[in-house]
């Protein structure tokens, strides 16, 4: 029996959802996780996170993937860098924003507009403002 993934959007595919559950074998592995973050969430991230490298609170002259990971680890979620062969610079290491749901990614939003907020960041999404 191959890997199925099921989204549960309804009736039907909580229909399927339990005939796949019937038919599996025993010791088979069932795995229910909160959805991931949308698109929508993800584009607001980027736009915040670049709104905040511009602005250079604190003086911290930071690319927005580096205040990507600040918050993450801001959130308890652990970031770690890795100096690069080619002498680049750092690149992260370990936990990623595309592995948030829906709920988590909400969480990081709210922390970057409350340290932009704080910090007088000039907000180009109009999502933000």
């Amino acid at each position: 029996m191959a890997g199925q993934t099921v989204i549960l959007t309804g009736q039907r595919s909580r229909r399927i959802s339990h005939e796949l559950i019937n038919a599996a074998p025993d010791f088979a592995v069932l795995e229910i996780k909160p959805p991931r973050r949308s698109d929508a969430q993800n584009a607001k991230m980027w736009a915040m996170l670049s709104d905040i490298s511009r602005a250079k609170p604190e003086g911290r002259r930071w690319t927005p993937e580096t205040w990507k990971c600040a918050f993450l680890h801001s959130l308890g979620h652990q970031v770690q860098f890795a100096e690069g062969l080619d002498g680049s610079g750092p690149f992260p290491l370990g936990f990623r924003s595309s592995k948030l749901n829906k709920a988590q990614m909400a969480d990081l939003i709210t922390v970057i507009q409350e340290y932009g907020d704080r910090h007088g960041v000039a907000w180009q999404n109009e999502a933000v403002r």
